[in-house]
C-alpha cells in the first residue's frame, strides 16, 4: 500500500510530490506536463488530478530541459525608435503565436554592450532560440551562443554562410530604385547623402544609387554624414543653402527618412521649393516619411515579412535540426512615391 507524503507547507509543491500523490514515476509526470499525448488517458487523469490537488505549477526551465526546447523566444532589436524594427518585431511575434511561443523583447538602442547583455539574459532564461536584428559590428557573442547550442537567426543581417540563417532586404536595389526614380523625374545633378559608409546598409544603398547613375550616364556626388539623424540632415541642408543656387543638386538620395526630413526642413526654411527646385527621397518608410508637412518619397522595407521569415527559419532549425539547411533570404524593397519628389503637372 502506497502512502502519499504531502509537500512541506514551507515550499511550493514539486514534481516529486505529484509523482508520490499520483503513484507514478517522475518520468510519467514529466510526460504529462510536456508530452501528454504519450501517456495513457487513465494515467494522465491521475496525474492531472494530483497536479490540481497540490496546486503544482510546472517550472519553465525544467520543461525546457525535459523537452529539449522552451516556449520562449528572444528578439533583440538594434533600435526600436525606428518603426522598421517594430515591424520586424510584429512579424516575429505573429509567427511565434502560430507555434504557441512567446517573445521576449530587448532593445539594444544601438549599443553593443546592451545587445550582448540581452543575448546572455535570454540564454540564462532558457530561451528556445533568438532572433537578432543586430548592431552593425562584431557578432562574437551571437556566434559563441550558437557554439553553445542556442539557435540564433539574424534579421537585417545575412547570417554566417553555412553556420546560421539570416533575412535581409536588397539594399542595393533600394538605392537603385530611389536614384532611378529621380532620374525619371528629369533630375540630372544627383547627390547621395548618408553615412558613415562603414554601415553596411548605407554602403549598399550608395552602391545601388551609384550603379543607377552610371547606367544613365550622369554623375552622383557623395555627401557623407556621421549619423542618419534629423540633426545631421539639418546640417546638410544648411551646407546646401550656403552654396550658389546654380551649384546645388536637383535630386537627393538620402540614406534614411530621418536624414531626408532634416534636409527638407532646412531647405524649405531657406526658400527652396520642393519638389519644383529639388526632388528628394528617403529610406525606411517610418514616421519621418509619413508624418511630415511634406510627405517623403521613400524606399519601404518589408519589416513584418522579414520578422516572420526569420521566425520560420528559427522554428525549422528547432524542429528539424538534422535536416535544416542554413540560408540567407533576400527580400525586395519597394519605392513609395509621395510629394517630395514629383513635380505637379
Amino acid at each position: 500500500m502506497s502512502v502519499s507524503i504531502p509537500p512541506s507547507p514551507h515550499r511550493p509543491p514539486v514534481m516529486a510530490d505529484v509523482a508520490r500523490l499520483a503513484g507514478v514515476s517522475l518520468g510519467t509526470v514529466s510526460n504529462v506536463v510536456n508530452t501528454p499525448d504519450r501517456v495513457r488517458p487513465a494515467t494522465r487523469l491521475k496525474v492531472e488530478s494530483a497536479i490540481a490537488s497540490l496546486g503544482f505549477v510546472p517550472n519553465t526551465s525544467a520543461r525546457t530541459l525535459a523537452a529539449g526546447r522552451g516556449t520562449l523566444v528572444g528578439f533583440v532589436a538594434v533600435d526600436l525608435g525606428n518603426s522598421y524594427f517594430l515591424d520586424i518585431a510584429r512579424g516575429v511575434e505573429r509567427e511565434a503565436d502560430l507555434a504557441q511561443q512567446s517573445v521576449l523583447l530587448g532593445n539594444s538602442d544601438v549599443d553593443l554592450d546592451k545587445q550582448t547583455g540581452y543575448l546572455n539574459l535570454f540564454e540564462q532564461a532558457q530561451a528556445a532560440g533568438i532572433v537578432l536584428a543586430p548592431f552593425d559590428g562584431p557578432m562574437d557573442e551571437a556566434r559563441r551562443l550558437r557554439r553553445r547550442g542556442l539557435r540564433v537567426v539574424y534579421v537585417n543581417w545575412p547570417g554566417d554562410g553555412d553556420e546560421s540563417c539570416g533575412v535581409v532586404v536588397d539594399e542595393e536595389l533600394g538605392g537603385r530604385l530611389a536614384a532611378e526614380h529621380l532620374l525619371e523625374q528629369g533630375r540630372r545633378e544627383l547627390v547621395f547623402v548618408g553615412g558613415p559608409l562603414d554601415l553596411t546598409a548605407v554602403r549598399h544603398r550608395f552602391e545601388g544609387a551609384s550603379a543607377a547613375a552610371r547606367d544613365a550616364g550622369v554623375s552622383l556626388r557623395l555627401m557623407t554624414t556621421s549619423a542618419l539623424t534629423v540633426r545631421a540632415g539639418l546640417t546638410v541642408g544648411s551646407e546646401l543653402l550656403a552654396q550658389e543656387a546654380a551649384g546645388r543638386p536637383d535630386g537627393i538620395v538620402a540614406a534614411s527618412d530621418a536624414l531626408a526630413s532634416g534636409i527638407v526642413q532646412s531647405l524649405l526654411l531657406g526658400g527652396v521649393d520642393i519638389p519644383r527646385d529639388l526632388s528628394i527621397t528617403g529610406y525606411d518608410d517610418n514616421h519621418f516619411a509619413q508624418g511630415t508637412t511634406l510627405p517623403l518619397t521613400t524606399v519601404g522595407q518589408p519589416g513584418v515579412e522579414m520578422g516572420g521569415q526569420a521566425m520560420r527559419l528559427l522554428r525549422d532549425e528547432l524542429d528539424h535540426p538534422s535536416t535544416h539547411r542554413h540560408e540567407t533570404v533576400v527580400l525586395p524593397p519597394r519605392l513609395i512615391v509621395r510629394s517630395s519628389s514629383v513635380r505637379a503637372g
